[in-house]
């Protein structure tokens, strides 16, 4: 009996000492928000310092999964079809949003590559494992001189 009050007398003291610490431990982030922080961070380093080899090297699988007809799989194919439009004069990316969920994300912008024209809306579908992309899709509207939505696109 003296045994069994003495385990209970240690359990309490040991639920006391830790409570205070369980109170200010942060609590583990979500799949949702580790991704966020990755994708908001590839983001600013491709779109807004449009370092293409930058962004996919510390941001992107090796074996990355493209969806895009006209660029072959792997990060090595995706940096030599990107870099050379992403370093013309007078290209821009301007994101608007970023919707996370899960290991999905979409990245919608308006991009030009180059100064002429008005360029196009994107929406780059992006998911992740494991805090790297590994696969991507996009889907691309031209921006038409006339729309007769005023408020197409953005």
């Amino acid at each position: 009996m003296k045994t069994y009050r003495t385990a209970a007398a240690l359990l309490a003291i040991a639920c006391m000492l830790a409570a205070p610490l369980a109170a200010t431990a942060k609590p583990a982030r979500s799949q949702t928000e580790r991704n966020r922080a990755v994708i908001t961070a590839f983001a600013a380093l491709f779109y807004g310092q449009r370092d293409v080899r930058g962004a996919f090297e510390r941001y992107v699988s090796p074996d990355y999964i493209q969806h895009n007809a006209n660029i072959l799989d792997g990060r090595e194919a995706a940096i030599a079809a990107l870099e050379p439009m992403f370093r013309q004069e007078g290209s821009r990316f301007e994101i608007k949003r970023i919707v996370v969920d899960g290991d999905m994300a979409v990245i919608h912008l308006h991009g030009r590559a180059g100064a002429q024209g008005k360029g196009g809306t994107v929406a780059d579908i992006y998911r992740l494992r494991r805090g790297k992309i590994v696969e991507h899709w996009d889907i691309l509207q031209p921006i038409a001189d006339k729309p007769l939505n005023p408020h197409a696109y953005f």
